[in-house]
């Protein structure tokens, strides 16, 4: 059986995204691949001098090696949302090992300060989803079962947080937006961390997208492309409603003036590309009107990372596990330094960010 430093050194190795190889080379010969391997099978350990190289080269704590984790986290019906190209294998393995360091983590804190509660407002949509109206009705029935009216969501994040969805944010490449798992009766979503510059609109309906992977069933038949179609649809009327964009779009109308789409999206923090999408989901515009729409949107390079104008202002970034952490402290149930591990942090650096009030 592998032991637990193997293990971890798997671990480490795949979230630096790193072959054997690649860490061998970056260890400038002080070990070769095929000591790494064996240490990886458990047949070898290194010294400690290595052990500390090792660390340093894949950016990990020595410690971590030498930490066994409590809770074992298993990804069922993973779904990935990619963007701008598709991820190789073994970014994909980063995205999974990333993650599944920081659930290891959060569910280990969520154990010893029993906060795990089971009253988590799951959504699932019964019928199975067939067409875009099947969509769109969906989103009509998540609004009216979370009471979120026809009002914007402040905050999508905020929000699956509040229903108990597990949302964290990993650094990863730029070919992945997000992507929805299962982890024993917890439903998870992993997310890339985003820029201060940024735009939040992208990670909002990113986020409702894993959560339409969530909650609607689709049938075998189904091709994948076209589920992401649907998972579009959904993430677009929840943010949007459709009685919301009638109103506010109207019907048959000859133009769009930037001003007027940059108002939409500062109220309801959906992308100026999508409305477009929506007011051709909804007939108020047709093909061709849509197909000029977007010439115009890419001839001004709005299509371009951080280029589209507009803005909707909203964190969108998980902060449950960071309050736990807090409570921890409060409580003195954690020290600086256990807290510091469940944060992924140096116990410095988080006493840098504490100021306590009372």
């Amino acid at each position: 059986m592998k032991n637990n430093f193997a293990n971890r050194l798997i671990s480490a190795r795949k979230m630096a995204g790193m072959s054997l190889q690649t860490l061998a080379d970056k260890m400038d010969n002080a070990v070769t691949k095929q000591s790494l391997n064996k240490y990886e099978q458990g047949k070898m350990k290194p010294d400690s001098d290595l052990v500390i190289k090792i660390a340093n080269v894949l950016q990990v704590p020595v410690n971590y090696f030498y930490t066994e984790p409590s809770v074992e986290i298993s990804f069922e019906n993973i779904e990935f949302r990619k963007y701008k190209s598709k991820l190789s294998k073994a970014e994909e393995e980063t995205v999974k090992e990333k993650s599944k360091d920081v659930f290891e983590r959060y569910f280990e804190l969520e154990n010893i300060l029993n906060t795990d509660h089971k009253k988590r407002d799951y959504y699932a949509y019964p019928k199975p989803i067939n067409s875009a109206q099947d969509a769109e009705d969906a989103a009509k029935q998540i609004r009216e079962k979370w009471n979120l009216g026809y009002d914007p969501i402040p905050d999508v994040v905020e929000m699956l947080e509040d229903k108990g969805y597990k949302v964290i944010e990993i650094e990863a490449n730029e070919a992945f937006d997000g992507f929805k798992a299962d982890v024993g009766d917890k439903k998870v979503i992993v997310l890339r961390k985003i820029k201060p510059e940024d735009d939040v609109v992208r990670r909002r309906f990113t986020a409702l997208h894993e959560l339409a992977h969530h909650v609607l069933k689709f049938p075998e038949e189904i091709t994948p492309k076209e589920e992401e179609k649907l998972c579009h649809v959904f993430a677009s009327a929840l943010l949007y409603p459709a009685d919301m964009a009638k109103k506010e779009l109207y019907k048959d109308r000859f133009h769009f003036y930037l001003k007027e789409l940059e108002i939409i999206k500062a109220r309801w923090g959906i992308s100026i590309s999508a409305i477009f999408s929506r007011a051709l989901q909804l007939g108020i515009i047709n093909e061709h009107v849509y197909k000029k729409l977007n010439i115009g949107y890419r001839s001004r390079g709005f299509h371009q990372e951080n280029k589209e104008p507009g803005e909707f202002r909203s964190y969108e970034i998980p902060t449950r596990m960071k309050r736990l952490i807090y409570v921890g402290l409060a409580k003195e149930i954690l020290t600086i330094n256990e807290a510091a591990y469940f944060s992924g942090t140096t116990s410095w650096k988080l006493q840098a960010e504490l100021s306590q009030m009372l």
